[in-house]
Parts: C-alpha cells; structure tokens; sequence
C-alpha cells in the first residue's frame, strides 16, 4: 500500500479529507508521517488525536535548505511513496524537490496557470473571473508551475466574495486532491514533458 507524506502549516482541512477518503476505503493508501513547520497548527493537533505520526518541525531561524534538509530526511525515514502538500506555506527548495522526482504534488485554489501565488480566490474575483476552481499537479522548482494531474471548475457567482468563492473551491479541493493522488499510486497517469496523460492500460 503507498505510504503518503504530507506537509502542513495550519488547520490542514485537505489532509483530513485525505485521511477521511482512507478511512472510508475510498483511497488506498496510508498516511506514513504528517510534518509541519509549526507546532501550533491545528492539523498537526488532528493527526495527533487520530493516531498518526506526526512530526514537528520548525523552521524559524533555519535557512530554507537547512529545513528542508531536515524534513527530507524524516520523509525517507518514514519511506513515504508520495508527498502532498497540504496548506504547506513555504516554497520548497531546488534539493528538495530534487530528492523526490515527480513524487511531490500540491493543490492550488485555481485553474491554473491562472492566478498562481497567494490568495487566488481573491485574485479571481478582482479580475472578473466567470470560471475559477482547483488544480492538482506535480510540484517543481517554480512556483505552482509543474505538470497537472486534474482540474475542478467552479463558477464565480456574481454575489461571491473572497469567503463564498473560497468555500465552494475547497469543496472541490477535498474531492480533487484524493482521486488525483490515487491515478498518481495507481499509476493511472504518466508525465510527457509536462503533459499527464492517462497511462496505456487506462484508455
């Protein structure tokens, strides 16, 4: 079974869906370690209580590449298959992702490459967006840039504000984030320059 990492910086309300979708047999998988760069985030309180190994890490006062050199090593002693980022608020460094090709992937409130970065929902709303949503794909060593696995659309209503466009994409995230981790350990999917397609045995 695929042993999942996932890294977290504050209530962690996508590693819960995950760990609900396992819990349920929806996804099969196992969540081998949850880490996060704060001691305070209410995620990492979650997997506490729900018995999973959980690990704090801090970062202030490291540089990016001492911190991330501590997290890759608790990630492979934990032998995870798979990554996920999961409200992870720090970007990643280049031996980071290097450590782990194309087995890290994030979840990112737009249709990206629209509105990349910070506050998307909001983004969307100011450029008048009609159709916004959430994107899972593999993370590199640019900013919400890598290959994407799936997308979910949502409408922008004309009433909507930074909190009702926000609530209606993390809806979709909650279902989007566990069905693309299960084509990536399933090997439902593969990577062609930065296309993912279905794998032959899907067609």
């Amino acid at each position: 079974m695929a042993r999942l990492g996932i890294l977290l910086s504050g209530r962690g309300s996508n590693f819960i869906a995950i760990a609900d979708h396992i819990a349920s047999g929806k996804l099969k998988a196992e969540i081998a370690i949850v880490i996060s760069n704060r001691g305070d985030a209410p995620g990492i309180e979650v997997a506490r209580q729900r018995g999973l190994h959980a690990v704090v890490i801090p970062s202030k006062g490291l540089t990016r590449e001492a911190h991330d050199a501590q997290i890759i090593a608790a990630l492979q002693s934990a032998k995870v298959d798979l990554i996920c980022l999961a409200g992870y608020m720090r970007l990643l460094s280049p031996a980071f992702v290097r450590a782990f090709p194309q087995r890290i992937i994030n979840i990112h409130p737009s249709l990206l490459p629209a509105f990349p970065g910070l506050e998307a929902q909001k983004q969307a709303l100011e450029y008048g967006a009609k159709i916004t949503g959430c994107t899972v794909h593999f993370v590199d060593e640019d900013l919400d840039h890598g290959p994407i696995i799936l997308q979910r659309a949502v409408q922008v209503l004309d009433e909507d504000d930074v909190s009702s466009l926000s609530a209606r994409i993390l809806h979709e995230e909650h279902l989007a984030y566990s069905e693309a981790i299960a084509m990536v350990i399933n090997g439902d999917c593969e990577i062609r320059g930065r296309c993912v397609k279905k794998s032959p045995r899907q067609r």
